[in-house]
């Protein structure tokens, strides 16, 4: 569905967390935000999709109260569509200095015969990532590229095998081109799934009786990349200790909550 830089904006503002949604407060003002801008595998799911479950949804579970998410990553989003219907415009008008902006792209940028979303590993793909970059930086917040997580594929020997191509490398090297932090989620995605094996990953993707989902999560997969996400913002230092919580910790499924569809 193709919807309007208004409605887009629309849409940013009613996504944001409470503590900010309430003007004037010199509380609300001194708190951070930390911004998702991705696709389907980051996205927040509603009652129609459950189980599926985006990893943005698992990863208030493992930052302070007080740090709050806006989770504006989108079904079928790449980082060229995402620009396009001015949802990138739509972060950048709300966030602040201080602020944290994690990138994840590349599931449909890889989508070559979309010229909508397509964009090239080396050219392309990189020019509309800058975008973020520079917008993030210019308002004083902190961008965070994010490799893509990787979907669940093995090889007839039981190897999990990469799918995103040249799309992770050349993230990679933007990143330290520009000096910018970087989440290697696709390595530390695919061991995770080499680890768990061909059977168990079943348990970790939105494998129904109708569905096999070898793309996106179900609660315990959405959960387990979060904590990824959440680690590695405290191990390259993006997030101090007191940031995080419960990063050894079981989180019950039951935590997960898909509601009701938002109305237009």
């Amino acid at each position: 569905m193709s919807l309007t830089r208004r409605q887009v904006t629309v849409a940013a503002i009613a996504a944001v967390p409470v503590a900010f949604s309430a003007t004037g407060t010199a509380q609300a003002r001194e708190q951070r935000t930390l911004y998702i801008a991705g696709d389907s595998t980051a996205a927040q799911k509603y009652a129609d999709a459950s189980p599926e479950t985006g990893w943005g949804m698992a990863l208030p579970f493992f930052l302070r109260k007080d740090l709050a998410v806006a989770n504006h990553a989108v079904n079928g989003r790449s980082s060229k569509s995402f620009v396009d219907e001015g949802r990138l415009d739509a972060i950048l008008a709300l966030i602040r200095p201080g602020d944290l902006l994690l990138i994840q792209f590349a599931h449909n940028d890889e989508k070559t015969a979309d010229p909508t979303r397509y964009t090239e590993p080396w050219t392309t793909y990189q020019d509309y990532l800058r975008l973020y970059l520079d917008g993030a930086r210019a308002k004083g917040a902190r961008p965070v590229l994010v490799t893509p997580v990787e979907r669940r594929k093995f090889d007839a020997s039981g190897n999990a095998v990469p799918t995103h191509g040249e799309y992770p490398a050349a993230m990679r090297a933007l990143a330290k081109e520009e000096g910018v932090t970087l989440l290697d989620i696709q390595a530390l995605s695919l061991a995770l799934w080499q680890e768990l094996g061909v059977e168990e990953t079943k348990k970790y993707f939105n494998w129904t009786d109708t569905e096999q989902d070898n793309t996106h999560f179900n609660p315990p997969g959405a959960i387990a990349i979060a904590r990824l996400v959440a680690r590695e913002l405290l191990r390259h230092r993006v997030l101090a200790p007191r940031d995080v919580r419960r990063l050894d910790a079981e989180i019950p499924e039951s935590w997960i909550t898909w509601p009701s569809p938002a109305t237009a």
